[in-house]
């Protein structure tokens, strides 16, 4: 049974970690701001400003701020900086009975999708796919519906995402509803073999990607296609795509790529989701009821807190 968290209120802690890769400083400071605006207050991770290669410090020092974060009292909510590279390395150290126990708001995105299925199919936590704070919201001109999407962390409320945020098409008819699960493909396909392979039976499957060549999404859709992952869901949404164009002479494009392994799966299938490495970006509930309906070209998603 899913774990809903509670719901954020005015003059909450939220905890800023990096779980992945070093975030930009100056883009942070912004994000930092940005939390002050919603009127709560934050507590930054230890590590959060280190570097140890191409990570925000050793594997040991990561883990220790997720764990200290869910295990503190006064954090509400765990808001990731940034993505990059690194989560899937502490995923099998992580204590998800702390997590459990602790449940509370985790969101992020990107490299955070290791996070997301781990935690989610280890405890139930409904965690949330959406723009983290030097990635996204601290960049200068950030697009003000990925700043309104932490709205929905405050109230509860169905989120309904049609034709009016971006231009959805069809690509296989039908209606489908389960819980959402997903995020970034090329994590997906990480954790295929490992015990926190993603499970879609009976699920609605939310996929998006960046800088990825069509032949290397291929290969990611393939594999996942190979072990029933695009069979088994109820239905497929297709995010944001950002960058993913052809580097050789020689290539299928993004699109028929994409379109070949969803009509392959036959499972009802939307694309052009404003999800991902994107602008806007919307936020999403992953593990909450979903529906979806390519006739109306709607997406609906109960609302993740309490």
């Amino acid at each position: 049974m899913a774990i809903k968290p509670n719901r954020l209120n005015k003059g909450d802690t939220v905890a800023v970690i990096a779980p992945a890769s070093p975030p930009n400083k100056e883009n942070l400071k912004r994000g930092l701001a940005f939390i002050t605006e919603l009127g709560l207050n934050y507590k930054l991770g230890k590590s959060l400003y280190e570097e140890y290669g191409y990570l925000a410090g050793d594997d040991h020092a990561r883990l220790e701020d997720l764990h200290e974060m869910f295990l503190d009292d006064e954090v509400n909510a765990i808001i990731c900086a940034g993505g990059g590279y690194g989560t899937a390395r502490i995923a099998s150290s992580i204590d998800y009975k702390l997590i459990e126990k602790h449940p509370k708001i985790f969101w992020g995105y990107s490299d955070i999708t290791f996070l997301h299925t781990a935690i989610r199919q280890k405890t139930g936590l409904i965690t949330f796919h959406g723009p983290m704070l030097a990635s996204d919201i601290g960049k200068e001109g950030a697009h003000p519906l990925s700043k309104e999407t932490f709205r929905q962390l405050f109230q509860p409320a169905e989120l309904r995402y049609g034709l009016d945020l971006s231009q959805i098409e069809e690509l296989v008819r039908g209606a489908a509803e389960g819980p959402l699960v997903g995020g970034n493909l090329s994590l997906l396909s990480s954790s295929m073999g490992t015990p926190f392979e993603i499970d879609t039976k009976g699920k609605i499957l939310l996929i998006e990607d960046i800088n990825e060549e069509p032949r290397a999404v291929d290969r990611m859709l393939n594999q996942l296609y190979m072990a029933g992952k695009l069979q088994e869901a109820t239905g497929i949404i297709l995010g944001d795509f950002n960058n993913c164009v052809q580097e050789r002479d020689l290539s299928l494009s993004l699109d028929e790529v994409i379109e070949h392994y969803i009509k392959l799966a036959g499972r009802p299938a939307l694309k052009g989701f404003k999800m991902g490495h994107c602008a806007p970006h919307i936020g999403v509930p992953l593990g909450a009821a979903a529906r979806m309906d390519t006739e109306t070209k709607h997406l609906f998603v109960e609302s993740g807190i309490n």
